[in-house]
């Protein structure tokens, strides 16, 4: 163990290389770091999922996660809804605001303030993000969709501002949300059905099969895959499913991620998903036996600024890393 010289420091890259010979959860975040800088200079090109769950963009995180889409540090994205929901209000020029935890919150729902822990969103801005989401699904065809499809479909059609969905649009990243209808996003997609139905018309709807088929089309057209995630809930539990899945649908026993890094405020003696280790996901087989893996228990504002703004400080040991372009044929990924 070494002691932290703040004065030998320069910069976020130096300071995270420092945690990597201290202890506690400094050292496990020096870990994460290390095990995704792994993966970014692997020759054999993983595909890396990036798992999403929290208040992340509450927490500031949505610039940092948009970055990492550019700069092809991830190449698939599994998101809660609401992760994605808030992106978008706030990509649409409306704010997230400094709170306080300990404020009235019957005087906040009098004055249609909605509060995430310290932090406040706007109701009547909700409302009309919910609203905009509906109607933007009166443009697809009746039939049913994969999340992949219509996030795709909403980052190129609700395009003021930046957004996560946009960004990966561009750049060609799919984006999933197993559990999206537990979310705003599924408010807005229950006014379409409301009117849809009111009309007689079948309209939109989501095919959650359809979203797990297409999991494992990405898995199986990968050499080698690698998985971040961020918090744990549904996102993670899926990502994970998808190793059991293809190997059920190709009848073969496959190897699961090779790399396997999380960082969750969840801790596994309460039986959880989201704090479950990494080493109990081996004994599923949904990370490999010989995975090189790592897990802080930090909580991800924290966290993913520190273990990122390593990585960027020292991009030129990783960078340019090339990113996929998966090109869908249906629900099929085609080579």
């Amino acid at each position: 163990m070494q002691p932290i010289d703040v004065e030998s420091v320069k910069g976020v890259g130096d300071l995270v290389e420092a945690f990597q010979t201290t202890s506690v959860q400094a050292r496990n975040i020096g870990r994460c770091y290390q095990v995704w800088k792994n993966m970014l200079r692997d020759r054999k090109r993983p595909t890396i999922f990036l798992g999403l769950s929290g208040p992340l963009i509450a927490a500031g995180l949505g610039k940092v996660i948009r970055d990492m889409v550019r700069l092809h540090m991830v190449d698939v994205v599994v998101s809660t809804g609401a992760v994605l929901y808030q992106d978008l209000y706030q990509a649409l020029g409306h704010k997230h605001y400094i709170g306080s935890p300990t404020a009235n919150d019957v005087e906040l729902r009098d004055l249609a303030i909605d509060r995430i822990y310290d932090t406040y969103v706007d109701e009547e801005k909700f409302e009309d993000l919910d609203r905009l989401i509906g109607r933007s699904v009166d443009k697809l065809e009746d039939r049913g969709y994969s999340s992949r499809e219509l996030l795709e479909f909403l980052g190129r059609d609700i395009t003021k501002g930046e957004s996560i969905l946009s960004v990966c649009a561009q750049e060609g990243v799919p984006v999933f949300s197993p559990a999206l209808i537990d979310s705003s996003i599924g408010i807005g997609l229950t006014l379409h059905y409301g009117r849809t139905r009111a009309e007689g018309k079948k309209g939109f709807f989501l095919d959650a099969v359809r979203d797990n088929y297409e999991l494992v089309q990405l898995l199986v057209h990968s050499a080698r895959t690698g998985v971040i995630y961020v918090g744990g809930g549904t996102p993670k539990n899926w990502i994970n499913d998808g190793i059991v899945m293809a190997n059920y649908h190709y009848e073969r026993e496959g190897e699961g991620h090779y790399y396997a890094i999380q960082v969750t405020t969840d801790v596994p003696h309460w039986g959880g998903l989201s704090g479950s280790t990494l080493d109990e996901a081996m004994s599923w087989g949904k990370v490999s036996r010989s995975a090189t893996k790592a897990m802080a228990f930090v909580e991800a504002s924290v966290a993913l600024p520190l273990i990122f703004g390593a990585l960027y400080d020292r991009r030129k040991e990783w960078s340019p890393r090339k990113g996929p372009r998966f090109r869908w044929k249906g629900d099929h990924v085609v080579d």
